[in-house]
């Protein structure tokens, strides 16, 4: 017997396996990682040794208008650790410099006040200038040029306009980019929809290295390195996070090379071999990455690597924001053949992607290979409508996951934290 605690929301669930059931855990190194140092030390030290840069304090002197792009409600990062190293260094080079924190949302909604409180605190929100970028906001948006995939790249106007940039992030597996963090500040981060649409075309999404943990020709990753070159971001500061959402390690400096010392030390941890399972329970870590269904189908990926074609992934994902996209709703709510659906996205070329094609894609393909059971907040009509099954506890979930396989006696593979692994 052996129980596993699993992230929903902000809360756990925990299941216990029967010996000859579990067909092994799979979960990271990250937890078992202890750095030595707190958040705020491994940050100011990154800070203190930037990797390929001159100190922050030292790229911002004759530079007046400053520009941090941070990331949005939807991404756990520290902002309340990051940020205030980062404005107090700015000010110590240059007093007198004029700083605007750019909110990263992509193509997300906007972030409300609330949400800013939670992820700077009271006092960044009161006293420094916040813009919330909007994709769709064409007064705020520049042309920088055609990225290499073809697409015209846009950008918003307060990063363009910036004398110095920078970026403050966390790095994770990311299942069709590689890894988050560095260069996806700018692009999908503070990009025109028309850019997203076609960084994320289904021929790329398609493409075998648009996946968790391969940068290496990954056209998608090509893109974002071009768009963050282009715009000039020129120092970040991200960190590693564990599961409890603290920092174990920070890197600092030059976008591309302190992104590679993250996301080397990621890899480092969070491979984990595939096992033979008939049914995957995975997550999206808890919150804020399980607020919705768009956002989950990241935790799904972990599990479609290792389940057997034609098993089941049990996902769990409290979803308390609902879907997260009214195109992803629609793109799989109002087609019952998933086959059709994903044969008219790779009829589309690389700038006839429609909004959050791309997700839907990544879930077309994860249902065509096994059956999804969703444990979520949500009523269990629009599971249903999303092609899924819905269930309300893990020990429902595997009772129907042994209905659907005619099987008494399953191998279950446990990932507790769907967006944490890379699955080889």
């Amino acid at each position: 017997m052996k129980e596993v605690l699993f992230p929903y929301g902000k809360t756990k669930l925990s299941y216990t396996f029967e010996d000859d059931e579990l067909a092994g855990v799979l979960e990271s190194s990250i937890n078992e990682y202890n750095p030595g140092f707190s958040g705020e030390e491994l940050v100011k030290k990154a800070m203190s040794e930037p990797a390929d840069s001159p100190a922050l304090k030292e790229l911002v002197k004759g530079k007046n208008n400053i520009v941090i792009i941070a990331s949005d409600h939807t991404r756990p990062v520290p902002s309340k650790i990051i940020m205030p190293a980062m404005l107090s260094e700015i000010r110590e080079g240059n007093p007198d410099a004029d700083i605007t924190i750019l909110i990263s949302t992509g193509c997300h909604r906007a972030t409300t006040k609330d949400e800013l409180i939670a992820k700077f605190g009271e006092d960044i929100v009161a006293k420094e200038k916040i813009y919330i970028h909007d994709c769709d906001e064409c007064e705020k948006l520049v042309n920088i040029g055609r990225l290499p995939s073809g697409g015209e790249c846009e950008i918003n106007k307060i990063a363009f306009d910036a004398d110095l940039l920078l970026a403050e992030g966390f790095i994770e597996p990311h299942f069709f980019a590689g890894f988050s963090g560095g260069r996806k500040s700018v692009l999908p981060g503070i990009a025109g929809r028309t850019t997203v649409l076609s960084n994320h075309c289904s021929e790329f999404i398609a493409d075998e290295n648009s996946r968790t943990g391969i940068l290496e020709n990954n056209p998608i990753h090509k893109d974002m390195l071009w768009a963050a070159e282009t715009a000039k971001l020129a120092y970040i500061v991200n960190v590693v996070l564990n599961a409890e959402k603290e920092v174990i390690y920070a890197s600092a400096g030059d976008p591309v090379a302190a992104h590679k010392k993250g996301t080397d030390f990621l890899a480092s941890l969070c491979g984990v071999e595939a096992v033979d399972a008939d049914v995957v329970i995975s997550t999206n870590g808890g919150y804020p990455l399980d607020q919705n269904v768009y956002q989950s189908v990241k935790g799904m990926t972990a599990a479609e690597a290792t389940v057997k074609e034609g098993g089941v992934i049990i996902m769990l994902s409290a979803s308390n924001d609902g879907i997260g996209g009214e195109h992803f709703y629609h793109q799989l709510a109002d087609e019952e053949d998933i086959y059709k659906t994903m044969d008219i996205f790779m009829k589309r070329g690389r700038n006839e992607t429609v909004p959050d094609q791309w997700q839907t894609q990544i879930m077309l393909r994860i249902l065509m290979k096994a059956k999804v059971i969703f444990i979520s907040e949500m009523d269990d009509k629009t599971v249903e409508q999303m092609h899924m099954i819905p269930a309300h506890s893990i020990g429902e979930a595997v009772e129907k996951a042994k209905t659907i396989l005619n099987k008494e006696k399953i191998k279950i593979a446990a990932i507790p934290d769907g967006v944490s692994v890379i699955v080889k």
